[in-house]
């Protein structure tokens, strides 16, 4: 209980300094993690998997993926925010179900962007707060997620409820032009990919989880 507050502290501290990069006032909640690691989680248990995460922060769906990883799969974690990669470690050194799966895991602290891994992604997980970022940058992210991710994969990531509709409805001038952009990016790649959409309405805010398959 202690810890966790100490994470949610830190992620409000993070969120106040860096909203661009953190993009929410509090970690994802328990059933946004379920919803984002749904397809991991029913995945065959007897074939190990490569999983990649984008954007954990303080990890709470990091603490999710952790419990439902077996002894030969690969775990990924891609962070930028220093602060969240400190706490990451710590985690990794003091919790149980972290501790448990240290030997497997490995934390990188860069832009996804400049991310190269040796082999694709079965599961590509992302906290990334995409309606924040330049429209190029979203293009460019999205293009990597697609790199990283196995062909017949899944790619997992969540958005805040209705914030693009409402933003090109009240927006005008570059911001408009901005998230008209990011909107046709992501909305692309839905068309294209998506195998279902998860409605999380028990999340600070409401969120939808999007699934997209990687193509053959």
């Amino acid at each position: 209980m202690f810890s966790a507050l100490k994470n949610q502290i830190a992620f409000f501290g993070q969120f106040r300094q860096r909203f661009e990069t953190t993009g929410a006032i509090a970690p994802s909640s328990r059933f946004l993690a379920r919803a984002m690691t749904s397809y991991f989680a029913s995945r065959d248990s007897a074939v190990p998997v490569r999983v990649l995460e984008i954007g954990p922060g303080t990890g709470p769906v990091t603490d999710r993926i952790v419990r439902l990883l077996r002894p030969h799969d690969v775990f990924d974690l891609v962070e930028l925010n220093a602060e969240f990669v400190r706490i990451l470690h710590a985690r990794f050194q003091s919790e149980p179900s972290w501790v448990s799966a240290k030997a497997q895991s490995t934390i990188h602290q860069l832009p996804v962007q400049e991310f190269a891994s040796e082999a694709p992604y079965d599961f590509v997980i992302s906290g990334l707060p995409l309606n924040n970022f330049p429209a190029e940058l979203v293009t460019s992210i999205a293009e990597t997620y697609f790199r990283l991710l196995k062909p017949g994969g899944v790619l997992s990531y969540f958005e805040y409820m209705y914030v693009r509709p409402i933003r090109k409805v009240v927006t005008r001038g570059t911001e408009r032009i901005r998230i008209t952009a990011i909107d046709a990016t992501l909305q692309g790649h839905c068309n294209r990919c998506r195998i279902r959409r998860d409605n999380i309405w028990l999340n600070t805010p409401p969120a939808w989880v999007q699934h997209l398959r990687g193509l053959e």
